[in-house]
Formats: C-alpha cells, structure tokens, sequence
C-alpha cells in the first residue's frame, strides 16, 4: 500500500502524514525531503541555483523511486502532481488523497509556519492571497484525479479510516 497526499502547500501533507503513518505503523516519507538528500541542497536553494525545470525533473525521478516502498504513506509537494505526468503515476502505483483547502486558510496556515516556500520568496504579503487563487485554479485539474478528497480543516487521526477502507475493499 502507498498512500500519496497531495494539495496545495500549507493543507497539512506532511503534519497528518507524520501523525497517520505512525498510527498505522506506516512507514512515512516527505518527497521535498528526499530530493534534499539527493541533490545536497534546500527545496530554495535548488530553485535558485538550477531553475524549476531543474527540480522538477529531480521531483518525478525521486517520485518513481518511491515504487521501491511499500506501506507507507508519502507527502508530496503542491506542484508534484502538475508535472511530468507525475498524477497519473501516483494514480497506477497507489492511492491519491488530496488535501483541499481554501485559499484563505493556506493564506494563514502559510502565514503562521515557517517552512521554505521558494515559489513564495519574491511574493510580498499583500499579493499573496491572489498568488494562492491563481496557483489553486492553475493546479485543481490535477488535484482533481484525486481518489480521494478529504478537507484540510476536517482531518483529525481518523480521516485515514477513509483511505485505509477504500484499500481494503479494492
């Protein structure tokens, strides 16, 4: 079983999946963290020195290299589905689940973490807002081949009941 949670940054990925996989005795995987490891350098700085393109060549690469784990439950970056065919992939190797939230509450989540956002470093607060709705009806094609939609503001430590019974009748 592979379990990929996708949504746009700020919808909880990686907080419910650190909860969910331990859990269940799931093995849980930040893909933004393996690509650090890989290429020995920050989500921002990767942008900065070798482009998106570069990253997101990387991304898909380090994606198809999550077929060598099972049980387990990975969170990917807000743009991973939106390129290089990378939702499909996740659709054929295990079950999507989309984090989905408004465009007002990333906006505070985003405000109240301090994570890197490199697609955000030149985006002043102001325009942030825009940025966010823009980006969401730019990505919500892709989110939408969810398996699974589940509301970012509704989760708790059983959302992952959802997912697990539509495993288990499959």
């Amino acid at each position: 079983m592979r379990i990929f949670l996708i949504g746009f940054m700020g919808t909880g990925k990686s907080r419910w999946g650190e909860i969910w996989a331990s859990q269940h005795n799931l093995k849980f995987i930040d893909l933004d963290i393996e690509i650090k490891k890989k290429i020995g350098l920050s989500i921002e700085e990767i942008f900065e020195k070798k482009g998106e393109d570069f990253f997101r060549d990387v991304e898909a690469e380090t994606l198809i290299e999550m077929d060598q784990n099972d049980n387990c439950i990975i969170a990917c970056g807000g743009g991973t589905p939106c390129f290089k065919n990378n939702m499909d992939w996740m659709n054929e190797n295990g079950i999507t689940v989309l984090l989905n939230s408004t465009p007002s509450k990333i906006l505070e989540n985003i405000i109240n973490d301090n994570k890197e956002r490199p697609l955000l470093k030149k985006i002043n607060k102001g325009e942030l807002l825009f940025f966010i709705e823009m980006k969401l009806k730019e990505r919500m094609d892709f989110y939408n081949k969810a398996i699974i939609r589940l509301e970012a503001v509704e989760l708790n430590s059983n959302s992952i009941n959802a997912i697990l019974n539509l495993k288990s009748t499959n």
